[in-house]
């Protein structure tokens, strides 16, 4: 940092530090603890002992600074001597196999780590004989300074989480503005297609609005804005519901079409359709309103006549065009409030789910309200009722039952459901399932996470987020006595049948069972993932329960790996031959999933190590498959406190040739993925033309779409 920078730096300091330390003038243990946000006090008390350079059991002012000054401008043995003397606890000048294992089982809590006291003993182990030079059962400084020179990414950025708390303020910010990402080339040339559709869709709303006031100029001002709100709200209330028709839009995902309409943002566009029809249906409630007090003034009928009768006769169906504009007014603004991400996220989905169900009352009391509504609506309107009625179809054809149940751990429900032969999906796609046994009117939608090569069998991995899931997961999680339970003695037959049907059946394990409960199930319906063959290098980032349209490409594409493997006769060695064939383009895949913590890597831990043994021989491009696994809780390699673990653990995995996190043979990586060294390194790769998918939070969607800009790389994202 400059002079400048610095002078800041000890002012801001200073400011913290008096805030924190009150009217002593000096940090105790417990106010150190709170400040250092760390989980395990063993960090905050070795800081805390290695702050308190003159005994006292407190911190002043001056011992910070001196010990944050050595930290952030200190050399890189000086950090490496504040980091032994954290190891050595005794203040031996030596760290002894005892020490080092209270040091690891420190930072496994810190990093929200749990593992068997025999691991713990093994990681110990590892790293002390691999830092031990001399075999004299201590390290020295020296040994453990050599031992990091063979962990450069350690070496390049040594701090302490105390960062978080007492760091220079964000200095970067003047460093210049940037251009805003929405007018770089990269952006206009990555969304190409939804830009000039925008567009387009702009423009006509502008030529229905100026063509509709100029055919009513004669009724006034408000009466023309009133008329061209009105005709843009007969194009938009129809182009709503073209948006959503899923299975026409998933075979026309099939078509060239696709590479001309941004078919895959069908979601966002119906959604900003349906905020352009709250401004339009405002506008044409406040213009109509502004023309009723003017016809007030000059006619027999009041102003609340105009509005809440049909006495003044506006309207084509007995005068009701002001009562059903008011009605459609309260309506639409319900919807979209129902429909909102707060709604939707904060485990309230039925609310938007059953509100959203009145669109067809929208329509009904559209067409009553405006003469010429039937006449934008009467062709998509029947497509759109042909596809319901397929849909019902196909959802009740045959009698379809969850077979297999599994809970897995952070609540997640994995249903096996009995696949019927005549059910066709791609990788990716998703279906909307009702289970009676749950909700008996409600559909929702998850993706499939089986691929179309399993014959018998659709698997759908199910979070519980909300009140649907919530009862899902804990139907299938009660003991199967209380299943019984809901027998009654005055049932029927029929009924006892049925629920003897619906009962959990066989119990292989506390968390896996085998079930035969109804349901029905609609679609598939197809996703942006579908572009995922027509890649040459694909890249899959799936954050947390994000993973479940990647479980089903994933196994539909090591399907087709296996196809192209080939086998020397005369011995053991197999390869992957780099063909190219007409069902995919693939030459890379990188797979990245991203989890918060330990547990969530169990939901498809055997199946990733299933994809892992697929490719276990080496090729002679590289692996054609490559996984990044993520532990977001877990402390990064550049934290202080987490340097000796990480060690270790690379130490093991290579000892063992297994993560000692998940059991895979792919290194799960502590911390967030750094995008813009991840992008670089798959730019480097020069493997053909790259395609990001992603499907996760919205937060680190907009974070890698930006970073995919950059680089150039197309970017699709799971929307529903």
């Amino acid at each position: 940092m400059s002079l400048d920078e610095d002078a800041r730096w000890l002012e801001w300091v200073t400011k913290q530090f008096e805030t924190i330390a009150g009217d002593d003038k000096e940090i105790d243990l417990e106010e150190f603890k709170t400040a250092l946000k760390v989980k395990e006090s063993f960090f905050a008390e070795r800081f805390f002992a290695l702050f308190d350079s003159d005994g006292s059991k407190t911190i002043s002012l001056d011992e910070l600074l001196k010990a944050l000054d050595l930290l952030i401008h200190g050399s890189e043995t000086d950090k490496l001597r504040f980091l032994f003397q954290v190891y050595d606890v005794d203040g031996s000048g030596s760290i002894d196999p005892d020490e080092l294992r209270t040091v690891l089982k420190s930072c496994l809590r810190e990093s929200a780590i749990s593992l068997p006291e025999e691991k713990l003993d093994d990681l110990t182990l590892a790293l002390f004989e691999s830092a031990d030079k001399d075999n004299s059962g201590s390290i020295t400084f020296e040994e453990l300074k050599a031992e990091l020179e063979n962990f450069p990414e350690v070496m390049e950025n040594l701090t302490i989480s105390a960062a978080n708390w007492l760091k220079p303020p964000g200095l970067e910010q003047k460093k210049g503005r940037h251009t805003p990402r929405y007018l770089t080339p990269a952006y206009w040339h990555n969304n190409s297609r939804k830009l000039l559709f925008l567009c387009a869709y702009t423009c006509l709303n502008l030529l229905l609005f100026i063509t509709a006031m100029l055919k009513n100029a004669e009724g006034g001002f408000w009466y023309m804005v009133a008329k061209g709100c009105g005709q843009c709200l007969n194009f938009n209330c129809t182009f709503v519901m073209v948006l959503m028709l899923r299975r026409c839009l998933t075979w026309l995902r099939a078509t060239w079409v696709v590479r001309v309409l941004p078919l895959d943002q069908n979601i966002l566009l119906h959604q900003m359709v349906g905020y352009a029809i709250v401004t339009f249906s405002t506008m044409h409630t406040t213009a109509h309103f502004m023309n009723f007090v003017h016809l007030s003034q000059n006619s027999s009928y009041s102003l609340w006549e105009h509005l809440f009768t049909t006495r003044p006769g506006i309207g084509w169906v007995q005068g009701s065009a002001s009562l059903t504009g008011m009605v459609l007014q309260i309506m639409i603004c319900l919807m979209v409030v129902c429909s909102s991400t707060f709604v939707r996220r904060s485990g309230h989905f039925e609310v938007f789910y059953w509100s959203h169900l009145s669109y067809v009352w929208v329509w009904a009391l559209l067409v009553v309200h405006c003469a010429n509504f039937w006449k934008w609506f009467v062709v998509p309107g029947v497509i759109f009722l042909l596809e319901k009625l397929v849909g019902v179809a196909v959802s009740h054809m045959g009698g379809l039952y969850i077979v297999e149940v599994n809970m897995l751990p952070s609540k997640v429900t994995h249903l096996v459901i009995k696949r019927p032969q005549f059910f066709h999906f791609k990788p990716g796609d998703y279906v909307y399932i009702n289970i009676p046994d749950i909700a008996k009117y409600e559909w929702h939608p998850f993706t499939i996470s089986s691929a179309p090569e399993q014959p018998d069998t659709l698997w759908l991995h199910i979070r519980s987020m909300g009140q649907w899931t919530n009862r899902l997961y804990e139907f299938f999680r009660q003991p199967d006595s209380q299943v019984v339970s809901t027998k009654r003695l005055s049932a029927s037959l029929k009924d006892r049948r049925h629920q003897r049907r619906t009962q959990i059946t066989a119990k292989l394990s506390e968390n896996h069972r085998f079930c035969n409960v109804k349901c029905f199930v609609d679609g598939p319906y197809g996703t942006p993932t579908r572009q995922i063959f027509a890649s040459e290098h694909a890249v899959l980032i799936g954050a947390g329960i994000g993973i479940t349209p990647f479980a089903s490409i994933l196994q539909s594409i090591m399907y087709h790996y296996r196809m192209r493997k080939q086998n020397c006769p005369n011995c053991s060695y197999s390869w992957c031959e780099n063909i190219k064939d007409s069902e995919m383009k693939l030459r890379k895949v990188d797979f990245i999933w991203i989890n918060r913590d330990q547990k969530s890597f169990e939901w498809f831990v055997s199946l990733l190590t299933k994809l892992e043994m697929d490719q276990a021989d080496e090729e002679p491009e590289g692996r054609f498959l490559e996984m990044h696994m993520y532990m977001t809780s877990a402390l990064s390699k550049n934290d202080m406190k987490a340097i000796g673990l990480q060690m270790a653990l690379d130490l093991l995995a290579k000892k063992e040739k297994r993560d000692s996190i998940t059991g895979l043979r792919t290194r799960t990586q502590p911390g967030r993925p750094e995008w813009g060294k991840v992008f670089q390194k798959v730019a480097e790769e020069k493997k053909g033309k790259v395609h990001v998918f992603y499907c996760g939070a919205p937060a680190l969607a907009k974070l890698i779409k930006a970073q995919c800009e950059h680089f150039g790389f197309n970017f699709y994202k799971e929307n529903f």
